[in-house]
């Protein structure tokens, strides 16, 4: 898959309810599939921040305290 087409994580739910991103001229996008007129962009560091505190579930309680 090319870097530029939107990406879904495989353990999103079949029904097309999920966040996609993609590289797009240094930078990455993130959009929610459902809603795609709305496009968040952050440089590569701080997605790759944000994916490193994922890891480590450092914002786990966002979805068991949801």
């Amino acid at each position: 898959m090319n870097s530029t087409e939107w990406q879904k994580s495989s353990f999103s739910e079949a029904n097309n309810n999920c966040v996609e991103v993609r590289a797009l001229e240094g930078l990455i996008e993130l959009r929610e599939s459902d809603d795609a007129g709305i496009t968040v962009r952050t440089t590569r560091p701080i997605f790759a921040a944000f994916l490193q505190g994922a890891k480590v579930g450092e914002f786990d309680y966002l979805i068991t305290n949801a």
